[in-house]
């Protein structure tokens, strides 16, 4: 598979990542879903210490434990349990970083994460010393790389201007296209990588994707879904599955360095490869997903 420089960093990652948020608890399985992943070429997984209260990141860790120097991993941090209550708070404070890295680290079973991510972020937030836990963590040896995770533009603007950022995930499909509105632009002038989460749009940009699109999507009604699934199949530019043009889009910016969906099975991670591993989109098709689709814009956190 393909591989992608991450921003001005030394990583450089399959054009399709694995997100490991929907592997599940089943430790076989997730781990057989891992595996394969890396045996056909996938060589970026992406967890957070939020998914499954650790368990993924523990999952995760116990399968790659042999594989170590296969694997660029990626994790995040930011939202934080307090033992005894339900949910959790947000918590960007460099004491909190400092002591949760090394949690994650203990799960993961390794001594350095190779990305490491806030996970979200506002403009409340005491960025600099946000910042300054990073560039300790990463002048220590504990982490390689930092980016965000975080589709506000105002705050992605901050860490761009203020920070050492390689990398900033962000939602970003044929369905969201709201990060070509600002996001994007800024990042490739800068040399920062966009990681696009949720692709495939929660399965509704696949080819049985109709019976998933039975409610609102951003400023898509379920109408509205089920008229762009027609017209994105049924367009003579697109003669691709619609899973092939969905994973491609993002990838056809320029900026864009990794697609991440997830799999929670052997048959969806490898459709999702192989669709991951076809020519990119040509111009022409690029227009006509255009042409068939929103430009959406953010109305918050602009």
């Amino acid at each position: 598979m393909k591989t992608n420089r991450l921003g001005a960093s030394d990583l450089y990652v399959s054009a399709m990542g694995l997100g490991c948020m929907s592997l599940g608890t089943e430790e076989v399985q997730a781990a057989a879903i891992i595996h394969e992943a890396l045996e056909q070429g996938v060589n970026f997984l992406d967890t957070a210490d939020l998914y499954d209260e650790g368990r993924n990141e523990e999952i995760i860790g116990k399968a790659i434990r042999h594989r170590r120097s296969e694997v660029i991993l990626a994790t995040k941090v930011g939202n934080r349990r307090i033992p005894g209550r339900e949910g959790w708070v947000w918590d960007a404070s460099k004491t909190y970083i400092r002591s949760a890295v090394k949690e994650s680290l203990r799960r993961l079973q390794t001594d350095y994460i190779d990305l490491y991510q806030l996970h979200g972020g506002t403009l409340e937030d005491n960025i600099d010393e946000t910042i300054e836990a990073f560039e300790e963590l990463k002048q220590e040896g504990v982490i390689r790389y930092y980016g965000i995770s975080s589709i506000r533009p105002n705050v992605i603007r901050e860490y761009v201007q203020r920070s050492g950022i390689v990398s900033v995930m962000s939602q970003y499909s044929i369905l969201d296209r709201r990060p070509e509105e600002s996001t994007l632009p800024l990042l490739a002038r800068e040399g920062i990588s966009l990681i696009a989460r949720g692709p495939l749009a929660s399965g509704i940009l696949t080819e049985h994707g109709r019976s998933k699109a039975e409610r609102a999507y951003l400023d898509y009604t379920a109408a509205g879904l089920q008229e762009l699934h027609e017209r994105l199949t049924g367009n003579a530019a697109l003669t691709r599955p619609l899973n092939q043009t969905a994973l491609q889009y993002p990838l056809a910016d320029p900026a864009v360095a990794a697609v991440i969906p997830g799999a929670s099975s052997l048959a969806q991670l490898r459709q999702n490869i192989a669709s991951a591993s076809t020519p990119s989109l040509s111009a022409q098709e690029v227009a006509a997903v255009r042409a068939n689709s929103k430009a959406n814009r953010y109305t918050l956190h602009v």
